[in-house]
């Protein structure tokens, strides 16, 4: 059991090996820093050289060729034979998706087919450096129900549904393409394929979803193997066809007419589709039991992330499927795309959740919970007025304790006409005040105002025998937003009572004595 699971190892690995054998990637000698006009950057010495010793005249026509699973664009140019060969590989720094044709907008797939590129479709002021846009969707897309917008060929290395390359890449590549056209070609060609359509690589995704599709692609891609000039095409019953003789008129959705094979290139195709079949039985051998696992966008990226070290956010490279993918045993497989699928409806679930509670909590605004033992809030303490002096008649505040007050105005002195005892008769009615009422005064009120205390003398009818004049007070004011009375007088006067010892006493409210001059109480009798 052992030795089988080392042999099937050994396959893999040596299956992989073929599968991965990359082709020469050319460096490109362009110091952006000293191109001072993009549409007008002169090629370097080196390509100029190279196309000297291939034959190649600087502006003779070129076809780009791209694999997504190897990430490689091709520039092959044309000889003075009228053949095509490669003058030029770099490696694609990003694209995005997945293998297969793009099918709508925003599926972030990139386009696979045959396009031709005129020279309208160069972009010099693109915000990607540079751009040429693949001419997506063409006749056979729109057939299919295919559509979307803006893929290009840029710079930048940030792919959302395009083939990005590094600025220095595209700019060589943007003066390949001018010199072409100057040189009067019409169109290039684009050839946007999976990967090289050998047959180990179709037998590896034979299971593939798209490999009709790319049964279709692979047969340009072998007229172009065989004879080395970009194949004509053209697109009946949703098909591509090359290099057919045709007898009446193509309709992308209609049938196709009668269609003819150059007798030529039959007797090509016959050896080398022979060939091609042999190929391919060996290598069901080779891959029987196993299936090729096609890695995401996301997997494809981790394999390069170190790449983005240091680099600014904007990018973003992807690396080959060749790297990220691998070959596995279907049970494996199967079992791994079974987990796959559990967490695809566990992450659909929760979206459906999160949506729900969305609506349901007044578009996302969070709804606020009631505390099950809220604390009690702290009882705020009321200050309150101390009860105004006067209030119930002569007698009830005759013995009735007045309330504390911090400060009072001293007695303004005897009225005209009255001795100087009178004084000395009403202080004998002032309550006593000392340390121990003023603490009580600081717990019964929350402020204390100074009070202007003013003296009278209160005459005594004749009958009441023995009664003493009693010194009564007129009150201040009473503010009803503090509770506390309020005094006119200045702060020096409650200062001169504290030094006293004293506290101010306050008096009954005196009856309003009438107008004019007054007689002293002992002349009454």
């Amino acid at each position: 059991m052992r030795l089988t699971h080392i042999l099937a190892a050994a396959v893999m690995g040596l299956f992989l090996a073929g599968c991965t054998t990359e082709e020469v990637v050319d460096s490109v000698d362009v110091d952006l820093k000293k191109v001072t006009s993009k549409t007008n950057y002169e090629l370097s010495g080196k390509i100029v050289q190279k196309m000297q010793a291939m034959s190649m005249a600087k502006t003779s026509p070129i076809m780009l060729r791209i694999f997504k699973e190897e990430g490689a664009l091709e520039v092959w140019k044309a000889n003075t034979s009228n053949r095509f060969e490669k003058l030029r590989e770099y490696k694609i720094c990003a694209w995005s998706g997945k293998l297969g044709p793009k099918v709508k907008e925003g599926d972030r797939q990139a386009p696979e087919g045959y396009y031709p590129l005129a020279p309208g479709q160069l972009n010099p002021n693109s915000s990607y450096y540079l751009a040429i846009n693949t001419g997506f969707p063409n006749q056979f897309d729109r057939a299919n129900g295919r559509f979307g917008t803006n893929l290009m060929i840029h710079g930048a290395c940030s792919s959302s549904g395009c083939y990005s390359m590094t600025d220095e890449q595209m700019q060589e590549i943007f003066a390949l393409a001018r010199d072409a056209f100057k040189g009067g070609q019409s169109t290039i060609q684009l050839q946007a394929l999976p990967f090289r359509m050998t047959a180990e690589n179709m037998a590896r995704h034979r299971n593939s979803p798209h490999y009709d599709f790319w049964k279709n692609l692979k047969e340009g891609y072998d007229q172009f193997e065989i004879t080395k000039r970009p194949p004509e095409f053209a697109i009946c019953d949703r098909k591509y066809v090359f290099n057919k003789s045709v007898a009446g008129k193509m309709n992308p959705t209609g049938q196709c007419p009668a269609l003819s094979t150059p007798p030529s290139m039959e007797m090509a195709l016959a050896s080398y589709n022979k060939k091609y079949d042999e190929d391919y039985a060996k290598a069901l051998k080779k891959l029987d039991g196993l299936v090729w696992y096609e890695p995401s966008e996301a997997e494809r990226k981790a394999v390069v992330a170190k790449q983005r070290a240091g680099r600014e956010l904007a990018y973003a490279p992807t690396g080959t499927s060749l790297d990220a993918g691998k070959l596995m045993k279907v049970a494996d497989l199967e079992k791994q795309e079974a987990h796959r699928a559990e967490l695809e409806e566990a992450k659909k679930a929760i979206e459906i959740q999160t949506a729900a509670l969305e609506k349901s909590t007044r578009n996302g605004k969070s709804v606020p919970i009631p505390q099950e033992n809220p604390l009690p809030r702290p009882v705020a303490q009321i200050a309150t007025a101390a009860p105004v002096p006067g209030q119930g008649g002569f007698w009830g505040n005759l013995f009735k304790k007045p309330a504390p007050v911090a400060a009072a105005q001293p007695a303004s002195g005897p009225l005209l006409g009255e001795p100087q005892t009178a004084s000395a008769d009403t202080t004998g009615q002032s309550l006593a005040s000392g340390p121990g009422a003023a603490a009580r005064a600081g717990r019964e009120t929350t402020a204390a105002v100074p009070v202007n205390v003013e003296t009278r003398k209160v005459s005594v009818k004749p009958g009441h025998k023995g009664a003493q004049p009693t010194a009564v007070s007129q009150a201040a004011p009473v503010d009803q937003t503090t509770g506390a009375q309020v005094s006119a007088a200045g702060a020096h006067t409650a200062e001169g009572a504290q030094a006293a010892g004293e506290m101010p006493v306050p008096q009954a409210l005196a009856e309003q004595q009438p107008e004019g001059k007054k007689k002293p109480f002992w002349k009454l009798w």
